[in-house]
């Protein structure tokens, strides 16, 4: 159920910068782009998802992964002290939504307790979902915990069928993640009640742009229902980002160039208004806070105060000291990746954006 777990280290965040700098050869950065485009660059409109990744540490080693996730990575786990941060910063700063990610973030020990601080601050949570970690006899009772405590699940799935969800995450990852999804129906998810939502997360494959319709959703849902007897309540995408084992297999492929073209060409000025930078915050497993998770796993942090303090020395807010006011009107840290959530429809952890 996994992809190859020995994997050779990957480009650090600073070189991984330095490729997507030079990708777009002699066209315009994403932030000419925008200049061009007599755009000004967005601003943080208020905080409402407070996005916490847990760590690395996955039962899967996914060729698409922009987190570079894997069995390998138990170090990379968010500390006891962080997780304290987070349930306190649950309380100081509101969220409408609390996001957990990973890697896997239900292989986290305290996965539960952020799950129970979120609900009693009555946040609406989300669980982000390989779906065969329901299925390690460690975890028997995590589905029923989900559905008790009315966690959406969002859940990865590439492609409505074997040979794709295969390729891109594993041999035998389809037919683990059809005795998953069949779990959760089981427990009343993805049968249209709103407080058990289930939404499948679709990848496009290789340098595909991903463009659902309200068809292709319908199609799915036929497909699963005929081939698997499975239900699910909404479908997004997500185009895949030039970071990470994704970047790398475009560079060693001679692609990346090629790729950042594409979606240069597919800017969309309207997927703007929509971006998960604006609303969500993103702490990384140490603390630090960054734009979203792209930025995090390139080390881009938090964009700048609002350019009327600008001026000022100070020091980088962390989870532990972060309040609603430092956020609003913020600066954001854009780079080149960023034409990827631009791209036709748009992008987002929440789907497309325009």
């Amino acid at each position: 159920m996994t992809g190859a777990d020995q994997r050779t280290p990957l480009l650090d965040p600073q070189a991984q910068q330095q490729l997507l700098a030079h990708a777009t050869g002699d066209g315009p950065t994403f932030r000419q782009t925008l200049a061009n485009a007599g755009l000004a660059e967005p601003k943080r409109s208020g905080l409402r998802v407070l996005q916490l990744n847990l760590g690395k540490l996955c039962n899967m080693s996914c060729s698409h992964c922009h987190v570079d996730a894997g069995p390998h990575q138990g170090h990379s786990q968010m500390a006891d002290a962080v997780v304290d941060a987070c349930i306190a910063a649950m309380e100081r700063l509101q969220p409408e939504v609390v996001d957990l990610t990973g890697g896997a973030p239900e292989l986290h020990p305290r996965f539960r307790d952020l799950v129970r601080a979120a609900r009693r601050q009555n946040c609406h949570v989300i669980d982000r979902c390989n779906l065969t970690v329901l299925l390690l006899p460690a975890l028997a009772d995590l589905a029923a915990f989900l559905a008790e405590h009315q966690v959406e699940i969002v859940a990865s799935l590439p492609q409505p069928d074997a040979q794709s969800t295969d390729e891109q995450r594993g041999d035998g990852t389809w037919e683990a993640s059809l005795r998953a999804l069949r779990r959760l129906n089981q427990l009343g998810y993805g049968q249209g009640d709103p407080n058990l939502q289930l939404s499948l997360m679709s990848n496009p494959a290789g340098t595909s742009l991903q463009q659902l319709t309200p068809c292709d959703e319908l199609a799915w849902k036929r497909r699963l229902k005929e081939l698997a007897e499975v239900s699910f309540d909404r479908l997004i995408g997500l185009n895949n980002m030039p970071i990470a084992r994704f970047l790398e297999q475009l560079q060693r492929d001679g692609h990346l160039n090629c790729y950042v073209a594409l979606l240069q060409r597919a800017f969309n000025p309207a997927a703007l208004s929509g971006l998960m930078c604006r609303d969500t915050l993103s702490v990384a497993a140490d603390g630090r806070l960054f734009d979203c998770d792209f930025n995090q796993m390139l080390e881009l942090p938090l964009g700048n105060q609002a350019l009327a303090e600008s001026s000022r020395p100070s020091i980088p807010p962390t989870i532990e000291t972060i309040t609603r006011d430092q956020l609003r009107e913020r600066g954001i840290h854009w780079g080149n990746h960023c034409f990827g959530c631009t791209a036709g429809q748009g992008s987002s952890c929440a789907g497309a954006t325009a």
